[in-house]
Parts: C-alpha cells; sequence; structure tokens
C-alpha cells in the first residue's frame, strides 16, 4: 500500500528483495511449493501481528489472483484472507470510527478496496472447476460474519454481497456444481438466502435486459430458480435463517405475500425476457409445478402463455396446457381457451411428433361432464375427419380417444349411427343423398353443426389397408360395454411398430399357397401345351 502503510527502514527493503528472487509459481518443486504455502501462513501471521504488516493483504491477494497450473497456493491464499477479513469485520476495523484520525480512515478505506477486489477474486474462482466448492464455502463465510457484524440498524442483509454471488454462479462460464450446492445447502436450507436471492435474479436480468449477455445466462438463471422447489405455505413456515433474523416481527423476511412477491418478481422478469422458442418451451414445461405456485397475482402469466399461444406448433400446445392450468387451480377466465384449441386441430397434427403429448392433454381439456355436448362434438367430428388422411399410428390413437369422449360425454353417443326419421329426409336420402352437415372450415366448435352429423369417417375406416387400423376401428360400431380404453397403451406408435408387431405374430397355421411360374409371357404357348395364353398375348401381338 504505497505511502498508506509502509515498513520501517530497511525491513520494505529486505521484503522487495525477497520478492524478487522469489521463483515464479509454474516453475516450483515440492519443496518450493511447501515453502510458498507457508509464505502465505506467516504472511498471515504477521498481518495478526501488527497493523504495520497490512501489506501483506495486498500480497496475499496478489498470491492468490496469480495463474497457477497447481492452484494450491491460490486456495491457501484465498483461506488465509477470508479468515483475516473475518477477523477485520468482526473487530470493526472495516468500519469508521466516530473519533478516529484521518489517517486511519485512509486505512479503512484502504482495507475496504482490498476487501472488494477479495471478493471480486472469490467470484471469479466461482467458475473454476475444483475450485468453486471452496470459493462458495469462503463467500458464504464472509456473508455470515457481515450480516452478523455491520449492522447499521437492526436489521441489514448484505444484499449486494449476495447479488455479486449469484451474480457469478449464474454466468455462462460458472461451475455448475457450485451452482447446485448454493441452491441444494444455502437456498433450500434458509428463508433469508432464498428471499434476497429472488431479489437478486430480478436485479441480474433487469441489467441485462436488452442486451446479449441475457440470452446466455437464461438457461443457468432458469436451473438456478427451477431447484427453488419448497413453497412456503404460511408464515409459521419462515423461520430458518442463515443469519439472525430481526427483531421486528413486520419486517418483510416475516411475510408470506412478500416473500411470494420477490419470487413472482423474479419469474416474471424471465418471462418477459426477449424469448427463443426453445427457452418459451422451457418456461411452459415448468408453469404448473414450478413457476405458478409463486405468483400471487397469477394473471400475470396469462399474456406470456398468449403470446406463446400465437408462436404456433409444440409451443402454441404448451401455452394452453399453462392456461388450463391458471383456469382450472387459479380460477382465471380465459373464454377462448377451447377455441384456440380447437384450431390446433389442423390437417398436420396427426402427422406431428408431439402427437401423443397432444391426444394426452386434450384427454385433460374434454375430461370435464360439465361440457357443452356441441362443443365436444366439434371435437370429436373434427378430428375423426383428419383420421382419413392421418398415418396408421396416428389413427390407432384417435379411434380409443374417441372411445373414451364418448363414453364421458353420453349426450354425443347419438352422432354414431343417426337414423332418418322423417319421411321426407327418407325420400331426399333414396334420391338424392344427404349432405353432412359439419362445417370443417368453421373455427368456432360452438357453430360447427358437429352435433348433427355422424361419424361416417370412422366406419370408412373399418376397410383401411392396415388390419390393425380396420379391427379397432370396429369398436365403435359395437355395444360400448368397456368403460374406457387406456390411452397410452395406443400412443407413440409409429408405421414401422406397427408392422414390426404384425410380423412378430406366431402363425398359427401356415396359409397355403398355389401358384405357378408361367414360362411365356410375351408368346403364345405350343399347340398342346394346355395352359393358357397370358393376357398381355391375348391382347397384343408381339410377334
Amino acid at each position: 500500500m504505497p505511502g498508506v502503510i509502509a515498513r520501517a527502514g530497511g525491513s520494505a527493503k529486505r521484503k522487495r528483495a525477497s520478492e524478487e528472487k522469489r521463483p515464479s509459481k509454474r516453475a516450483r518443486s515440492e519443496s518450493s511449493e511447501e515453502d510458498g504455502q507457508a509464505q502465505i501462513l506467516l504472511l498471515e501471521t504477521e498481518i495478526f501481528e501488527s497493523k504495520k504488516n497490512y501489506n501483506n493483504v495486498a500480497a496475499l491477494i496478489k498470491i492468490l489472483k496469480t495463474d497457477s497450473e497447481d492452484a494450491d497456493d491460490s486456495v491457501i491464499a484465498a483461506i488465509s484472507l477470508c479468515r483475516v477479513f473475518t477477523r477485520f469485520i468482526v473487530a470493526g476495523d472495516l468500519a469508521n470510527k466516530k473519533d478516529g484520525s484521518d489517517q486511519e480512515a485512509v486505512v479503512v478505506k484502504w482495507l475496504k478496496e482490498r476487501y472488494t477486489e477479495y471478493k471480486n477474486s472469490l467470484f471469479d474462482l466461482l467458475g473454476e472447476e475444483g475450485i468453486s466448492a471452496t470459493a462458495l464455502a469462503l463467500c458464504m463465510r464472509l456473508l455470515k460474519t457481515e450480516g452478523e457484524n455491520t449492522r447499521t440498524q437492526d436489521y441489514q442483509f448484505p444484499s449486494s454481497f449476495l447479488t455479486g454471488i449469484v451474480q457469478a454462479l449464474v454466468k455462462p462460464e460458472s461451475d455448475a456444481n457450485a451452482r447446485k450446492e448454493f441452491s441444494e445447502k444455502f437456498v433450500e436450507e434458509y428463508d433469508d438466502i432464498r428471499f434476497y436471492t429472488f431479489e437478486a435474479i430480478k436485479r441480474i436480468l433487469e441489467e441485462a435486459q436488452g442486451q446479449t449477455s441475457a440470452s446466455q445466462i437464461f438457461d443457468n438463471i432458469l436451473e438456478a430458480l427451477t431447484t427453488i422447489e419448497s413453497v412456503p405455505e404460511s408464515e409459521e413456515e419462515l423461520e430458518d435463517f442463515y443469519i439472525p433474523a430481526p427483531k421486528k416481527t413486520k419486517h418483510a423476511l416475516f411475510s408470506l405475500s412478500k416473500h411470494k412477491k420477490r419470487a413472482q418478481d423474479a419469474w416474471y422478469a424471465l418471462v418477459t425476457m426477449d424469448l427463443s422458442e426453445d427457452q418459451r418451451k422451457s418456461i411452459l414445461r415448468l408453469m404448473s409445478n414450478s413457476i405458478a405456485p409463486w405468483f400471487i397475482k397469477p394473471e400475470l402469466l396469462m399474456d406470456f402463455c398468449t403470446d406463446s399461444y400465437n408462436v404456433g406448433g409444440s409451443t402454441s400446445l404448451l401455452a394452453l396446457s399453462g392456461l388450463f392450468y391458471l383456469i382450472q387451480e387459479k380460477n382465471l377466465d380465459y373464454p377462448s381457451f377451447y377455441q384456440k384449441l380447437y384450431l390446433l386441430l389442423d390437417s398436420e397434427v396427426l402427422h406431428s411428433k408431439h402427437r401423443s403429448r397432444f391426444l394426452r392433454l386434450m384427454d385433460t381439456f374434454l375430461s370435464s361432464t360439465h361440457l357443452p355436448a356441441v362443443l365436444v362434438a366439434s371435437f370429436v367430428k373434427r378430428l375423426s375427419r383428419l383420421t382419413l388422411n392421418a398415418p396408421p399410428g396416428g389413427v390407432v390413437a384417435v379411434v380409443p380417444w374417441i372411445y373414451n369422449i364418448l363414453k364421458h360425454h353420453p349426450t354425443c353417443t347419438f352422432m354414431i349411427h343417426r337414423v332418418t326419421r322423417t319421411a321426407e329426409g327418407k325420400a331426399l336420402l333414396e334420391s338424392e343423398g344427404l349432405a353432412d352437415p359439419f362445417i370443417m372450415e368453421e373455427d368456432d366448435p360452438m357453430k360447427t353443426h358437429a352435433i348433427d352429423s355422424c361419424l361416417w369417417e370412422i366406419v370408412m375406416l373399418q376397410s383401411h389397408y392396415h388390419p390393425n387400423v380396420a379391427t379397432l376401428a370396429k369398436i365403435i360400431s359395437e355395444q360400448f360395454t368397456k368403460h374406457s380404453y387406456n390411452l397410452e397403451d395406443f400412443l407413440d406408435h409409429s408405421y414401422g411398430s406397427m408392422i414390426e408387431a404384425e410380423l412378430s405374430k406366431d402363425v398359427k397355421k401356415v396359409p397355403v399357397v398355389e401358384y405357378e411360374i408361367p414360362k411365356k409371357i410375351f408368346t403364345k404357348h405350343e399347340e398342346g401345351a394346355r395352359v393358357e395364353d397370358s393376357l398381355l398375348v391375348k391382347l397384343w401381338d408381339f410377334n
């Protein structure tokens, strides 16, 4: 610390001379490494002996920041500095005293600058595999010491220090193991760490908004937020604190609503980022289990789900799943939900790789017996129409699904076989035939007239070229004695898997095959051969 703290006389010169003669860390032998570690401990001891040796703090930081193939010296220097600054904080040496001199104020300022430099070095170590765990432990030790000894009022949490830790942990180059350890050992265990971690994440995202770094830290922040699973249900659960809790019971740490508000702000800052399609999907998959339980205003998620629906494809399906959760669990109103769901039933849905997920969600969305029969009939009829151009794997999944839906909504069973009862209708049927009243182009499922139609498409499937499809389609024409089909038995089938299943069947009786290889195809047989000429010879003369 030039000009602030210097050793008397030639001691400083001797120190500089010894430093110049000290070999580089890369060229050390094992014995020199031991000497280096002993030197670190000696520097630490000298700091505690006299304030005149405070320059050793800068020397230790220099060792900590020196690149080396062997990180032992850096780790030992970091641990030594942790002990040094812990003692400084406890003794109040990092705080200005009311009756202190100007020289003491300069020393305090210098020590604060070195402390900041030391913490930044620890943040850098959080990104180094193998050292990150030690660096995290030192950071949390210092955080606890600060919180316990630097109070200017009833309670003061070192939130800026925690923000620095979180910011270092969510960097793209940070160590995943350290991030996991931080979440499991500290965020999940202590309510105050979780409270201020949410606050830190919100601050980090706001600062990164509009920058390229925002997209780079997305995955790590999402991982950090997702690992926070223990959502408190009552204020009585807010009792585990890393730093002694404030004495005032009205503090925000004891408020469940404010605790959830911090979590809500952090998640909302994440979902309102400029997200890619894959990032949207990642959030939508976590909507019901990890995100919505934290929101005291779940309606904030409605706009995100609506915007995600407009992306199209499987993202729209995941968005509707999130909306359905908000409707069902949070009692939010979204009148156009089933209309948007109906619009997803296009010509590609049964050809998509997300077909199985779509049918699973459709089964959930239409499970309520309080839905109008007109609405349910539209979904059944539209899917039936789509099966006419669907692959066999899609058909074998849709037919049991329709069977189950008809069992849940018996008022729609009239669609299975509709009989013309009026004389005028019978006469028209015999003379001209009847047109299907179902309007395939209608986007509103309440206006398609599907309830007035019948499932003739399923009857057509009974003549399908694939025997499994034809057999399965016949269940609609039989009595509905089965309670329901297990949909999982029919999902995730492809044409290849169905062919493989067909070929792997045991043949009980070998089929009789009779054939004869013709001797002549393009010319007539000789007279008396008693073999009929081929059709080609009869129609064309090849001579």
